[in-house]
């Protein structure tokens, strides 16, 4: 099993009730994602954006609702060795980014 897999797993089981419950509560409740929608994940890099994008990914892949969704750096002017660290986390964590 992949490193990236065995996170994906680790959000739905381990973290099931501290992450995976409220995140797909809020959704529901709110009605954050509705058929169609396109929606961009925007990355930081750090762990609470990369979590975002990996729920966003879990939630399009088991969901019943039709949505796109994307995952961009936000750059506010990183020395090169950040983004570029960002871009490997990324990979790792088979997080497409633009």
């Amino acid at each position: 099993m992949e490193r990236y897999q065995e996170i994906e797993r680790s959000i739905i089981k381990r973290f099931r009730k501290e992450i995976w419950c409220k995140f797909t509560k809020a959704i529901r409740d709110y009605k954050l994602i509705e058929n169609k929608d396109k929606i961009m994940v925007c990355m930081s890099g750090g762990k609470d954006s990369f979590l975002m994008a990996k729920c966003f990914q879990e939630i399009k892949r088991h969901g019943k609702i039709e949505f796109e969704v994307y995952f961009v750096v936000m750059n506010p002017g990183y020395n090169e060795e950040n983004l570029k660290q960002i871009k490997k986390n990324a990979k790792i964590l088979n997080i497409p980014i633009e």
